[in-house]
Parts: structure tokens; sequence; C-alpha cells
């Protein structure tokens, strides 16, 4: 019987039962509802946050191999991407756009709230 989840042990009671079902075909409605359930409490009690926009920038470079040369055109030249990079500016609109169509860096994580 599917209940909700009230706290960790409910939690953990329906993680085993999706890792059950996970091996399984039958009983696929159970395993979408369950997981509906639990992505709901990890939203509520583990929440991410989005990552800061340098770290977010630092990130995708060290993904892709770039170093501060690599991203200078994206931001405006090489002092602006050492300045950016090092916190003493922030970005721009202009940048922002540059960084998520090139770099493919989502608009959330170089927005700062």
């Amino acid at each position: 019987m599917i209940k909700p989840i009230k706290n960790e042990t409910d939690y953990e009671k329906a993680l085993a039962r999706i890792d059950a079902l996970m091996d399984s075909e039958e009983n696929l409605d159970e395993l979408v509802i369950l997981s509906i359930l639990v992505e709901k409490y990890e939203e509520e009690h583990f929440p991410i946050d989005t990552p800061d926009p340098v770290e977010a920038i630092k990130f995708r470079m060290e993904q892709m191999g770039l170093s501060n040369k690599d991203i200078a055109k994206t931001l405006g030249g090489a002092n602006r991407a050492s300045e950016i990079l090092n916190r003493k500016r922030s970005l721009t609109i202009r940048m922002i756009k540059n960084l998520h169509n090139d770099l493919d860096i989502p608009y959330e994580a170089l927005i700062s709230a």
C-alpha cells in the first residue's frame, strides 16, 4: 500500500521499494507514484541550491577543458574574463547570454538572486 512519506523511516522504505520495483516489470504505476513521492520529499528535505555564477562558469570550463584564454571572447576579452573569474566584476546581460549560448550554462546558474 502506498503511503505519504512523512519522515526518514518512510523515506527509506520508499527507496527500498523503488529499488525492488526497478528490477521488475510489474507494478509500474506503483513505481511512478513512489518516485513522485520521493522526489517531493527530497525537494523539501534535501534542497539543492543553484550554484554561484562564477562557480558554474568554472565548473563548465573544467568539464570542457577550457582555460581563461578560451572563454575570453565569450566574456569580452582576457581582462574581463580574469575580472569575472576573480569576482572583481559582475556579469552583464550580454555575458550571461554568451555564456549560455557558447558554453550551454543554464541561465538560472548565471543569475544570482
